[in-house]
């Protein structure tokens, strides 16, 4: 769908004509726009005509039934790459994307190989959470959670991010609860400023994945410009003001981050906070970066939580279709 021609359609029509028409979208979920009868009869065959309900959308889902890529073909012909995540306990996830590739070449991540190609605009990104929204009504599920942490740096397309969250949290249109939305940034100091001033309760990751700025300039480039001190002091300032706990991504790359004066340094770094520490199990095969063994993992989630330290770890989705954390890629080709 060209969610952005909506506008357009509308521009003559009262003003509330457009929270009708978002309701009818977002929250019934209408299969055409037939089904919206409180709109004018011109008006459904209008919108019908230039915004029909429907995806250009190809997915794939993983042999273990538990998530679903969504492979999206933009109007200029960019393709993203969105995940839905079915958890055994019922809650349904939609990791989305932000921008079409990403500027800042994390070693571990597919979509840093490719550079940045632009920016979302917030109608792209609310489009991926629609449509799924649509392939859960199909099997009647509903979607719970949203997170922000597929391709691209959420606050470095900062304002159709906060755009796309206002909508999904409106209680008119997608109505999910803010802290049910998350947003992962690999610690741009502005943009985690900002968000502490937008009374928006949504909840803040930081890919960290390195308590040092030597290793995490080897790891993440965007350290040279936002070194760790500075994004540590930065989610203090936002922990005071905000009063809401922050999660730590760390990305587990064997015989690189792994070790026990690591885990060590990770939670001098972060002691007294109010945080956790999610232990994310590398699956990729970027740069010949291997995952830690489990017996590694293990000693390392155990020296954080022994320094008084919350420490989760994450399930691991999608690995069969390339669809887990870091390997979603922009493809040429429309497979």
């Amino acid at each position: 769908m060209e969610l952005g021609k909506i506008e357009k359609i509308l521009v003559d029509e009262p003003s509330y004509r457009m929270k009708q028409v978002e309701r009818a979208l977002y929250r019934d979920l209408i299969d055409s726009w037939g089904e919206a009868t409180n709109l004018p009869v011109p008006l459904r065959a209008k919108l019908e005509k230039e915004v029909p309900v429907s995806f250009n959308f190809n997915s794939l889902t993983s042999l273990e039934g538990n998530s679903v890529k969504a492979i999206i073909e933009l109007i200029d012909g960019f393709k993203i790459e969105s995940v839905l995540m079915q958890h055994t306990d019922g809650r349904n996830t939609v990791c989305v994307s932000s921008q079409v590739g990403c500027p800042l070449g994390c070693i571990f991540c597919s979509t840093g190989k490719i550079g940045f190609l632009r920016n979302l605009d917030y109608h792209e990104i609310i489009e991926q959470v629609l449509f799924f929204s649509y392939y859960l009504k199909k099997i009647g599920k509903i979607l719970n959670n949203v997170v922000f942490m597929g391709m691209g740096e959420p606050f470095l397309n900062y304002d159709n991010v906060i755009k796309a969250i206002r909508i999904l949290n409106d209680g008119e249109k997608f109505n999910i609860g803010a802290r049910h939305i998350s947003v992962s940034t690999a610690g741009i100091s502005g943009g985690i400023k900002k968000l502490a001033d937008e009374k928006l309760q949504v909840n803040l990751a930081v890919s960290l994945n390195a308590p040092n700025d030597i290793l995490r300039r080897k790891i993440m480039p965007v350290d040279f410009k936002y070194p760790v001190q500075e994004v540590i002091s930065t989610v203090g300032l936002y922990i005071k003001k905000t009063g809401r706990r922050v999660m730590f991504e760390y990305v587990m790359l064997r015989d690189l981050n792994d070790s026990d004066i690591l885990a060590e340094q990770l939670a001098g770094l972060l002691k007294d906070m109010l945080c956790f520490v999610n232990i994310i199990p590398y699956n990729g095969s970027e740069n010949n970066l291997k995952p830690s063994t489990r017996d590694r993992i293990n000693r390392f989630k155990k020296i954080i939580k022994e320094s008084g330290i919350t420490v989760t770890e994450r399930f691991r989705f999608g690995d069969d279709i390339n669809a887990a954390c870091g390997q979603l890629v922009y493809r040429k080709s429309s497979s």
